[in-house]
C-alpha cells in the first residue's frame, strides 16, 4: 500500500470546500462556424506539426486543392510553418463540435517547455497528498514525483499536463487529506485493475498518446458519445486539444466531459498552477522539418530481418513510430545474442534502463530537445554507459528481449524530435540508408522501400525480411 503522512484534521472554517455543492454546469457558449459553401476559401494560420494530408482531411478537402489555393506551398513540403498565412478550401460537415482550444501542443509532450521544469520541487511546494506518497512502480519504490517523471519520460508527456490531470480530477496537489477513493484512482478510471498512481498514469499517458497521434495520423476526426452521437474535431483544433477531447470522452459522463473541455474546465486548472500556456507559447515542431541521415541499426554488411513494420513506440496503440529488427539466428525465441546493435547516427547516451537506451542526436545532453532515438530491448551484457559519446555505427549493445514485451531476440526503435514521437510512416517516414517505412494493414505489418525493392516485415524472419546494412 502507498505509505500516506499522518495528518491532522482541518479545522471547520476549513472543511467546506471537501463537500461542495455541484452546481448544473452551465459553459459559456462558443461560437459555431458558419455553413460553408463547398470549396469555399477559408483563413488558416499553420499550427505546430500541421502536414498538407492531414489539413486535407480535417477540412474534407484534397492535398490538390490545397496546394492550387496555396502555390507558394512546394509539393515536397513535410511540416508546415507554425504561424504560415494559409488559403483552405473547406467542405463544410454539419457534425463540427467545439473550437475551443485547450492547451498547445507543447505543452502536451515531454519536450523543450518541460526540460526546465523540476517535478520533485513543485510537488514540494504544494499541500496536497502527492507529497507523501510513495508506491512501488518500476521495479523500485518511488515518490510521487518520481513516478510522474517515469510515465512522462517513457510515453513523452508532459509531466506538467500529468499534474494539472491529477489535480483536476482529485485535488492531489491542493488537498492534503483524500479520500480512499481519490488515493486509489487518483485520475478518476474505476477500473480495479488500474489501482494505484502509477497504474492510473500509464492508462491515462496511453489514451492520450492514442488520441494525439491518432489526430497526427488522420486516424482520429472525432469522438463518439454514450448515446451514439458523433461529433469531429473543428477543423481549426490543435493535436493537444483533440487528444484531450477524445481522453474526457473515454472517461467522463456527458456533462463532465462538456465541462472539462471548456474555458471553465481543465484549461482553467492548468492555468491556475503554470500560468497561461499560451502566452509566449514556441511551437515544438518547426516548418520543414526534415530527418537527418540514419543509418541501419547493426553493422554494415550484416543481414538482419525485419521483424516489425510500424507500431507503438510505447505502450499500446499510437503512436506508430517504431520498427524492428532481428539478428540471423538458428535458434527461436529469447536467445542471448553476440551480434551488435549500432548507433544511427552521432549521438550521446543520456538515458538507460532495463533494455532501454537514448541516443541524444545533437549532443547537448538533453533527449527532450532536438532529435532523440530510442532503443528497445538492448541486453545490459556489453550496453554503452550511461553519458557515452558515440559515433554512427559504434555498439549500443546487443539485441535481446530485455525491457517490454517480446517474444524473440530483436530490436526496436523509434525517433523523437522535441519532445514529439515521429511516426514511422508519412512526410517524416522512417529513412535508414535509404529504406522508407510503411504501414501495413495492422501494427507490426509493413513494409521498407528503396529504389524499388520492398522489403516486407514477418515476426518469422523470412527471407523476404532480410535486408543486408551498408548504403548502396
Amino acid at each position: 500500500m502507498p505509505a500516506q503522512p499522518e495528518m491532522e484534521p482541518l479545522p471547520a472554517f476549513a472543511q467546506e470546500w471537501q463537500t461542495p455543492a455541484v452546481p448544473t454546469f452551465q459553459p459559456t457558449p462558443l461560437p459555431t462556424r458558419p455553413v460553408y459553401a463547398p470549396g469555399e476559401l477559408v483563413d488558416y494560420i499553420a499550427q505546430s506539426g500541421d502536414t498538407l494530408p492531414n489539413l486535407a482531411l480535417r477540412f474534407n478537402t484534397s492535398v490538390e486543392e490545397i496546394l492550387e489555393a496555396n502555390p507558394f506551398i512546394p509539393q515536397s513540403a513535410t511540416t508546415m510553418p507554425p504561424g504560415m498565412p494559409m488559403k483552405i478550401p473547406i467542405y463544410y460537415n454539419p457534425l463540427w463540435g467545439n473550437p475551443y482550444k485547450i492547451i498547445p501542443d507543447s505543452v502536451f509532450i515531454n519536450g523543450p517547455r518541460a526540460s526546465s521544469f523540476d517535478t520533485a520541487a513543485f510537488v514540494a511546494q504544494h499541500p496536497g497528498w502527492l507529497q507523501g506518497y510513495r508506491e512501488y512502480a518500476a521495479r523500485a519504490t518511488r515518490s510521487a514525483a518520481e513516478i510522474v517523471d517515469y510515465v512522462a519520460r517513457h510515453y513523452s508527456v508532459s509531466p506538467m499536463l500529468l499534474l494539472a490531470l491529477l489535480e483536476y480530477h482529485s485535488a492531489a496537489l491542493s488537498n492534503p487529506q483524500p479520500d480512499q477513493s481519490d488515493l486509489t484512482y487518483p485520475l478518476g478510471y474505476r477500473n480495479p485493475y488500474r489501482k494505484g498512481l502509477y497504474s492510473q498514469l500509464i492508462w491515462t499517458a496511453n489514451l492520450l498518446n492514442n488520441g494525439y497521434y491518432g489526430f497526427r495520423a488522420g486516424q482520429l476526426l472525432g469522438i463518439e458519445f454514450e448515446d451514439g452521437r458523433e461529433e469531429r474535431f473543428d477543423p481549426w483544433l490543435n493535436a493537444a486539444t483533440a487528444a484531450l477531447h477524445y481522453y474526457f470522452n473515454v472517461l467522463l459522463d456527458d456533462q463532465s466531459y462538456h465541462q472539462a473541455v471548456s474555458p471553465q474546465g481543465f484549461a482553467q486548472t492548468y492555468q491556475l498552477l503554470f500560468g497561461d500556456p499560451w502566452l509566449n507559447d514556441e511551437p515544438h515542431l518547426p516548418g520543414s522539418l526534415e530527418q537527418p541521415p540514419l543509418r541501419l541499426p547493426f553493422q554494415p554488411g550484416g543481414v538482419w530481418a525485419y521483424t516489425g513494420g510500424p507500431h507503438t513506440a510505447w505502450g499500446t496503440g499510437q503512436p506508430f513510430a517504431a520498427i524492428d529488427f532481428a539478428p540471423p539466428s538458428v535458434a527461436t525465441g529469447c536467445v542471448s545474442s553476440e551480434q551488435w546493435v549500432t548507433a544511427v547516427a552521432d549521438g550521446v547516451v543520456t538515458y538507460v534502463d532495463v533494455g532501454e537506451v537514448m541516443l541524444d542526436l545533437d549532443g547537448d545532453g538533453d533527449d527532450r530537445t532536438g532529435w532523440a532515438i530510442f532503443y528497445l530491448h538492448v541486453a545490459s551484457k556489453d550496453r554503452v554507459p550511461l553519458g557515452a559519446s558515440v559515433k554512427a555505427g559504434d555498439p549500443i549493445g546487443h539485441p535481446s528481449c530485455e525491457g517490454g514485451t517480446s517474444t524473440g531476440t530483436h530490436v526496436h526503435i523509434a525517433r523523437k524530435y522535441n519532445g514529439e514521437w515521429i511516426l514511422a510512416e508519412g512526410v517524416l517516414a522512417f529513412n535508414l540508408e535509404g529504406w522508407i517505412a510503411y504501414n501495413g494493414s495492422r501494427p507490426y505489418l509493413g513494409y521498407l522501400k528503396r529504389n524499388g525493392v520492398t522489403v516486407t516485415a514477418s515476426d518469422k524472419a523470412v527471407a523476404s525480411s532480410h535486408l543486408e546494412a551498408g548504403l548502396p
